[in-house]
């Protein structure tokens, strides 16, 4: 897998998904609705950035950074998705698979301390 053009797809993504919340939802949600959406662009762009540090790292080392890198990703789908999600429906219940991906971020953060360097 090449973690750095995932990181940077989901970079993108996250600004992306950023300015249309800036823009295009800041009348139609409302205050909670828009604080829960911008949580969730806040915490996949902080986890993009985190994805891309550890992607460079593997092309400078013969590290595998597969274990964290999945868990990025995956903790990115989970809980920024399913707060963009709550965010567009006010589906209340997709704020249930929010702390899944925090589950995610939480275990990517300790795969990368255990990292073999």
């Amino acid at each position: 897998m090449d973690w750095l053009k995932v990181s940077a797809a989901l970079g993108f993504a996250g600004v992306a998904l950023g300015a249309f919340g800036a823009h295009g939802l800041r009348h139609k949600l409302t205050p909670q609705l828009l604080d829960a959406y911008q949580t969730g662009v806040l915490y996949h762009l902080i986890h993009a950035v985190a994805l891309f540090g550890l992607a460079l790292y593997a092309r400078t080392t013969s590290v595998a950074i597969g274990v964290p890198a999945s868990l990025f990703a995956l903790g990115i789908l989970l809980f920024s998705g399913s707060l963009y999600l709550l965010a567009v429906t006010s589906v209340n219940r997709l704020g249930l698979v929010t702390p899944l991906g925090g589950l995610c971020f939480l275990a990517a953060w300790a795969a990368l301390f255990w990292l073999k360097s």
